[in-house]
Formats: structure tokens, C-alpha cells, sequence
């Protein structure tokens, strides 16, 4: 659901961009405002950056190989943290250079006054619909969460990846208006440069946010504590499990769980029904969390050792 939900918020992003990147390219070289120079740029590292999202997420699928025996999953985090990196060049220090070069030089707008005006209100309507359909696919997986820990917990990266650029653009674009309405109100350049400083700093900030969330991602992030919680209880919930020893999860990719746990079973457990109770273990593991693809139980006895080990894992003992 989430892949899908994130490929049509990339695709609409995507149409919107192009379509805005063209009217904006033209409005500046008729009015030569820098604002919407610094817009349309911005409007061009966007598609690249959703283009880049859609190769991420098809390179995503390939199968695993004997080289890469976890599959390809964290492709989509590399292909999210680039976007952070083009973002963060591409639209923000090229906007902030753009602004140097205004402010120095100021130009007012002499023709095609109105052009601006109104490229800028449409791309608003534009990017509307952009953000909008980012939004309805969100709420499809973000629950009661709120938006700071959507972005923050989110194991798929597209759809934050987009909210946060529809975020920035539209900002953006009632940035560029103020600076280009001020400019053709006071005939001053000054306010294009400034609204196009403003456009700058806004893009590296968000850069910024996406680069931070990402590296997380790329470091390796494991389940949230809703999902650890329905996967203690699972484990539980059978015969032959005393407790969870210790218990450590990890992403391989946004739709895809490692789960390596230890479990204490009884001193006289036989054999066969050990192994039974693993495999209804994993099964019920996997009812709980249907994206846990990738499981390791380990038996063991439980002993003030295995405590003690577990605690120097990290992971204190759970008990049943």
C-alpha cells in the first residue's frame, strides 16, 4: 500500500513540476526576474528528484542474489538520500547564488509585468493538487500519527520525501510572488533578489530535514514500538516460549523486517516439539507483522548469563 500510494504521489508531483518548470522558464526569460529563475530551477531538481524516486523504487524490486542475499530494498534510501543531496545544490545553493547576483545588480521587471504574477498563482494551483494527493495517500498509513513523527518515522521514504518538497514549493512560491508583487510595486530589484534569498535558504533547510531522515534510514532503523510490541506479544502467545531473552529488528527495506530473537524454552523440551514451536513462533510472527519476511529464533536456556548477555547487547531480558 505504501509503495503504491507513494508512486502516485510521485507521479502527480512529477506532472505538476514539468508542467510548472516550463511556465516558469518562460516567465523569466520575458521578465528576466530572478525570483522565477530560482523557482523554475527549483521546479527542474524536483522532477529530477521524483524521477529519481521512480528509479529507486524499481530498482527496489530486483530479487536477491547470493551477493546481496537481503534483496534491494534500502535502493529506495540511497535514491531518497541523493534527492536530499540534489536539493540541497541543485535548487538551494543555486537560489542563494542567484540572490548574491540580484542584490548586487537589482533589476526591476520592465515588460510582461503581469506574466510573473500569474505564472506564479497557477504553479500555486499546481502544486496544490501535488500536495494534496501527497497528503490523501499519507493518511492511508499514517494512522492518528501526527505529520513531524510521520516524517520521522516513516520507513518509506517516497511520500515524505514529497510532502516535504510540495511543502517547500509551495512556500516557495508565495515567497517568489512577495518578492516579484514588491519589485513591481517599488520598482525595486532588491525585492526579487530577497524573495529569491528566501527560496534559497527554505530548500537548504528542507535539504537539510531529508538528509538527516534518510542517513537514519540508510544506517539501518528498526521497527517502531507498535510493531516490536505486536511481535513480543506473538511470541508469547505460544507454548514452549518461558520468555524473550533478547530481541533486535531491522528494516531491510520500507516493506521488508528482519526479526533475530532469542527465546527461552523449557530445560526438557524435545527436540522435534522445539522445532515445532519455532516454526508456530514464526507464524505467528508473521500474522502479526506481515512485512517481517526474514526470521531467526535462537533457543536457549534461560540463566543469569543469558541475562547478563542480553543486557550487554543492549537488549534486556523479557519476561513472560
Amino acid at each position: 500500500m505504501s509503495a503504491e500510494g507513494g508512486t502516485r504521489a510521485i507521479i502527480a508531483a512529477l506532472a505538476a513540476n514539468l508542467g510548472i518548470a516550463v511556465t516558469k522558464f518562460i516567465a523569466w526569460a520575458l521578465t528576466g526576474s530572478s525570483s522565477m529563475l530560482a523557482e523554475a530551477i527549483h521546479s527542474v531538481a524536483d522532477s529530477g528528484n521524483q524521477l529519481l524516486l521512480l528509479i529507486g523504487g524499481k530498482r527496489a524490486q530486483r530479487r536477491a542474489t547470493p551477493e546481496h542475499p537481503f534483496g534491494y530494498g534500502r535502493e529506495r534510501y540511497i535514491y531518497a538520500f541523493i534527492v536530499s543531496i540534489v536539493l540541497f545544490s541543485v535548487g538551494g545553493l543555486f537560489a542563494l547564488y542567484e540572490a548574491y547576483h540580484k542584490i548586487q545588480h537589482p533589476e526591476p521587471i520592465h515588460s510582461w509585468q503581469w506574466v510573473p504574477v500569474t505564472v506564479l498563482i497557477v504553479a500555486i494551483g499546481l502544486e496544490t493538487y501535488s500536495f494534496m494527493t501527497a497528503i490523501n495517500e499519507s493518511n492511508r498509513t499514517r494512522g492518528k500519527t501526527t505529520w513531524v513523527n510521520f516524517v520521522r518515522r516513516a520507513k518509506a521514504p517516497e511520500l515524505p520525501v514529497v510532502l516535504l518538497e510540495d511543502t517547500g514549493a509551495l512556500i516557495g512560491l508565495v515567497l517568489a510572488l512577495f518578492g516579484v508583487v514588491l519589485t513591481l510595486i517599488t520598482g525595486d530589484g532588491v525585492w526579487d533578489g530577497i524573495g529569491t534569498a528566501a527560496i534559497g535558504v527554505l530548500l537548504v533547510a528542507i535539504a537539510v530535514v531529508l538528509a538527516i531522515e534518510t542517513k537514519s534510514l540508510l544506517i539501518g532503523e528498526g521497527a517502531n514500538p507498535e510493531d516490536v510490541k505486536k511481535i513480543e506479544k506473538a511470541i508469547l502467545a505460544g507454548d514452549g516460549v518461558e520468555r524473550i531473552i533478547h530481541m533486535k529488528t531491522l528494516h531491510l527495506g520500507p516493506e521488508e523486517l528482519l526479526v533475530a530473537v532469542k527465546i527461552a524454552v523449557p530445560r526438557a523440551e524435545r527436540a522435534e516439539d522445539l522445532a515445532q514451536h519455532i516454526d508456530e513462533t514464526e507464524v505467528r510472527i508473521r500474522e502479526a507483522i506481515p512485512i517481517a519476511r526474514v526470521i531467526y529464533i535462537e533457543p536457549d536456556i534461560y540463566h543469569e548469563r543469558t541475562a547478563q548477555s542480553a543486557a550487554a547487547e543492549g537488549a534486556p531480558a523479557t519476561a513472560g
